[in-house]
């Protein structure tokens, strides 16, 4: 392409040439909106016969040159198969309920990002306030600001109406009267003589009651210090036979923290998430300068101190005709790696006979962990779908029974929701339903077998009817896709997922075990390692009692207080009866009242 006279710009280096290029001025919304498809793309046959000059003589120039519209986008439109929803008028609500639920969950999430953003846009554009001068006069005085409006009483529904939908009831809101079992300390306030005097007859009014307002206090707690005095005993006449009284086990030989001292560090650790180094802080605040791997080394002998107690507990809970079991990762330092390798804490629950919670500590993940624990146990076991039960049903020869969860079922269809969200809302649709007999159960606080009879009546046809939908499914869904994966899920897990509805006894999910594994991971979160693979076991021990007293609702505190008080001089064979459960039932039973004797009968006068 040869350039014409007219644009060439002479210069002195006969090496060098300039050229006028002609530049069009575009506005700057244009830059960001894509080029029309349908403008005309000049010609490359015109464009080699015509000349430069010819070129730019005929290009427009900006204040003249036409904006070809962008056609109009074209809708999408999605089509939906109305023959492949289901018949059944309760799963489709359950779907219209889940659709809602989407929806509102979507528009919460935009709003919470859209508020995001104009925050920021606010904080890196907006304009920033100066301080506020006092001595200059506000735009509305105080007194000109109308009160805020009355509260509006709260609206009472009506005996006949229902509730929309089954909900656990509420705990009541406002302010509640303190626990009648808290220490009371009474402060009065009385009038003074001359304050009590009337000011109309002069006489000294009399006190006619009490109007009692209550409020919350704290005290500090209290480090303090036992001095054990052991009295040295010698006889006087042969200036011999020295005697030193003895002094009670405690739970450390020779170790600078009793009983009560441990029993708040495990508490605090291994129920409260709270870290070594923050009690550290907390008793230096308190006036105890108590170290941190000190705390650590009273922990692990606090643990072996426990350990007898611990195989007890374990036994009590593979009892259990239901076992409840589930794991998690925690990071484990190693010194030999520059990065914390991984263990495992596995956890299992017994049930309502035999409540009480076990952890167990390994190296990883592998089946010899839950295959050594679960050696003796025959029963129902429900967990995920981990491939490493697999050998341990199999090798019970049908006396260890999968229970397959549900909730992990609908996880499975929750990660497919981007990618297919009508078919995983029918799927959650047809889960709820399955869900809505077990609150049915509850509400009515069924027995075992009534709860059996009424999953056979409810929820075994859904069930056939959710088989014979994902059947349907699984024909036209991609392979690969994560709607696939969910089916052959279900598919492989569907005799286990069936299994819950063959005993009352059994839970519907494995729920239970998920609740437990947060104190893990809450714990986690603060205390961020284990230290060693002895550590491990030290937590496992130490979390089993912690997680256990809140199952049942003790104090863990006053538990542990007790039994490491009691455990260095309780018989073997009594052993058992420092398990929790039976600890809270001791206690029950003295606090109970004692009922009165009846009088014995007297023999009437002839």
């Amino acid at each position: 392409m040869k350039a014409s006279p007219e644009t060439v710009v002479a210069s002195a280096d006969p090496f060098t040439a300039a050229i006028k290029v002609p530049v069009a001025r575009v506005p700057v919304t244009e830059l960001f909106e894509e080029p029309s498809k349908f403008s005309a793309a000049p010609s490359s046959a015109t464009n080699g016969a015509a000349s430069s000059a010819d070129s730019h003589t005929a290009m427009p120039s900006p204040e003249n040159a036409a904006r070809v519209p962008a056609p109009p986008i074209p809708p999408v439109t999605t089509t939906m198969d109305i023959a492949a929803l289901p018949d059944d008028p309760a799963v489709l609500k359950q779907m219209i309920a889940e659709l809602v639920l989407a929806l509102r969950t979507e528009r919460r999430d935009h709003a919470e990002v859209q508020q995001r953003l104009d925050a920021l846009l606010k904080r890196l554009y907006g304009s920033r306030p100066g301080p506020l001068n006092p001595d200059q006069l506000l735009l509305f005085s105080e007194d000109d600001v109308p009160p805020p409006p009355a509260p509006m009483p709260p609206e009472t529904p009506s005996a006949g109406e229902d509730k929309p939908g089954r909900r656990r009831p509420s705990k009541p809101h406002g302010r509640q009267r303190p626990p009648a079992h808290l220490r009371r300390e009474e402060r009065r306030y009385e009038l003074t003589t001359a304050e009590r005097l009337c000011p109309e007859c002069g006489h000294e009014c009399a006190a006619i009651g009490v109007e009692t307002t209550e409020q919350y206090e704290y005290k500090p707690a209290e480090v303090f210090v036992v001095s054990h005095q052991q009295i040295k005993y010698a006889c006087k006449c042969c200036q011999g036979h020295v005697v030193l009284t003895p002094k009670p086990p405690q739970p450390i030989d020779k170790g600078l923290a009793g009983p009560g001292l441990l029993a708040q560090i495990i508490t605090d650790k291994y129920l409260y998430h709270l870290p070594l180094h923050r009690s550290e802080q907390r008793f230096e605040h308190l006036g105890a300068p108590l170290s941190r791997s000190t705390m650590g080394d009273w922990m692990a002998a606090s643990a072996k101190q426990l350990e007898e107690l611990y195989d007890e507990l374990k036994k009590h809970v593979l009892r259990s005709k239901v076992l409840h079991t589930d794991d998690t990762t925690v990071p484990v330092r190693d010194e030999t790696r520059s990065q914390h390798r991984r263990g495992r804490l596995w956890t299992y629950i017994g049930d309502e006979s035999h409540r009480g919670v076990v952890f167990d500590y390994t190296v990883s993940r592998a089946r010899d962990g839950p295959a050594a624990f679960l050696k003796k146990f025959r029963g129902f076991l429900q967990a995920d779908a981990y491939g490493g039960y697999d050998g341990i049903y199999t090798g019970s020869k049908g006396t260890v029974i999968e229970v397959g969860c549900w909730a992990h079922t609908r996880m499975k269809f929750a990660d497919a929701e981007s990618t297919d969200p009508e078919r995983v809302l029918t799927a959650k649709a047809w889960i709820r339903e399955l869900y809505n007999v077990e609150d049915e159960a509850k509400e009515a606080e069924l027995s075992s077998a009534d709860r059996q009879r009424l999953r056979q009546e409810k929820s075994v046809p859904v069930l056939a009817s959710f088989h014979e939908w994902l059947r349907a499914q699984k024909a036209v869904v991609l392979p690969k896709s994560p709607m696939a994966a969910a089916i052959n899920y279900v598919f492989n897990q569907w005799e286990a997922l069936n299994v819950y509805t063959t005993d009352g006894d059994l839970d519907i999910d494995n729920n239970v075990s998920e609740r437990t594994l947060k104190l893990i991971g809450m714990g986690r979160d603060n205390w961020l390692f284990l230290g060693s693979d002895n550590g491990g076991k030290t937590a496992a021990v130490l979390y089993s009692f912690t997680a256990t007293c809140k199952l049942l609702g003790i104090d863990a505190f006053a538990y542990l207080r007790d039994v490491l008080e009691r455990l260095p001089t309780q018989p073997a064979e009594r052993l058992d009866e420092l398990l929790p459960h039976r600890w809270q039932a001791a206690r029950q039973a003295a606090a109970a009242p004692v009922a009165a004797l009846p009088a014995p009968a007297t023999d009437a006068p002839a």
